[in-house]
């Protein structure tokens, strides 16, 4: 049976022999010696069964959320009639930047991507998640609204990708060897960063952005190739870093937003009972996600600190330190001067017209010009 890894493999391939950053209209159809389609098949007798991307694995939102109601939910809420079968996509041997080319050409018909990775192609996908932009959940659900119908337009325009579910994970905050009070003390110091939004964050503090993919971050901070990192305070928990470092600083430099989305024929050829069902039961997978994230982010917090609170992580004895009035105003300051105006100059005049007719209005900032 071919894997999504000999998809990947394949998609290289062609390419390379396309010698073009898109794949050009004639490869879906090159696809199939790979094997794969992007329609979901009919199994013997009156089931239905999916093939599903999911996102990260290991965290709570895949385990608790979205495995269940793929594994197992689906089936029960179909008398069994549907079902499906779901990995997440850090274990799938699937780049993420490629996930909207591999829904669009059908490789994956069902899929999540991480906004923060497709932005390396798409840039303006970057928007809602720009380091400094949301300081708290109600402030991302105000962002991620505003911004909702443009990601589902251009997905769907771009991509062919039917738009089902916007999932988030919790806040990233940091985690420092030494102690850190406020937002200036990062200065001079190597900060473990996930993407170019963070970094140039950290650079407006004159802290050295050093960006490190998950899986490198323990052994980044274990050689002192870096003094903080930014992650999730329950993530980082589980990672051990409650051991190796003394001070969290909760303030959410970004938080992380996935889209979950169909190729638009395979969303087109399912059955209708199943696109009802689907497009009733999402929104309560999206919502339980969310609500998740929330509860995470303070949890986490409270097991580093080691309050009795925490009740799936362990427990650690850090420092926690809470951002000040002048910190959030400082946080503020560098994402309108700073954050917003690298984004733009990255990704041009297309995207100071997005931002302005989404999240510009809902948050009363408008973009700088391209220079």
């Amino acid at each position: 049976m071919t894997t999504y890894r000999d998809a990947v493999q394949c998609l290289k391939r062609l390419r390379s022999r396309a010698g073009v950053g898109v794949l050009p209209g004639w490869v879906l159809a090159a696809l199939l010696c790979c094997g794969l389609s992007g329609v979901a098949r009919a199994q013997p007798g009156p089931e239905l069964r999916l093939r599903v991307v999911g996102g990260l694995a290991g965290v709570s939102q895949f385990t608790r959320h979205e495995e269940r109601f793929w594994s197992h939910d689906l089936a029960a809420l179909s008398n069994g009639r549907y079902s499906a079968s779901i990995v997440p996509f850090d274990r799938a041997g699937v780049p993420g930047a490629e996930m909207l080319n591999l829904i669009r050409l059908g490789v994956i018909p069902f899929g999540t991507a991480l906004l923060s990775q497709v932005a390396v192609e798409a840039p303006e996908l970057a928007a809602p998640d720009l380091a400094g932009l949301s300081p708290d959940m109600a402030t991302l659900r105000k962002v991620v609204s505003s911004f909702r119908p443009l990601l589902e337009k251009t997905l769907h325009e771009r991509y062919g990708v039917e738009v089902l579910a916007l999932y988030v994970y919790p806040a990233q905050v940091v985690f420092c060897k030494k102690p850190l009070d406020q937002l200036s003390d990062l200065a001079g110091r190597r900060v473990r960063v996930s993407g170019a939004s963070q970094a140039d964050f950290v650079l407006a503090l004159k802290g050295v952005p050093v960006v490190t993919e998950f899986a490198e971050l323990m052994s980044n901070m274990n050689s002192d190739n870096t003094q903080c990192t930014i992650t999730g305070a329950m993530s980082g928990n589980m990672l051990g870093l409650h051991k190796i470092t003394g001070a969290l600083y909760t303030m959410p430099i970004t938080w992380g937003l996935a889209v979950f989305g169909a190729n638009q024929e395979a969303w087109t050829r399912l059955p209708p009972p199943l696109k009802t069902l689907l497009k009733t039961e999402l929104p309560k997978l999206e919502a339980a996600v969310w609500a998740e994230s929330e509860r995470e982010t303070l949890e986490g917090v409270a097991c580093n600190a080691g309050a009795d609170s925490c009740t799936r992580g362990s427990k650690g004895a850090m420092s926690v330190v809470r951002p000040s009035d002048a910190d959030d105003k400082r946080r503020r300051d560098i994402f309108g001067r700073e954050v917003l105006g690298a984004w733009v100059q990255r990704c041009g005049a297309g995207c100071v017209q997005v931002w302005d007719q989404s999240i510009g209005p809902a948050m009363g900032l408008k973009a700088p010009a391209v220079k």
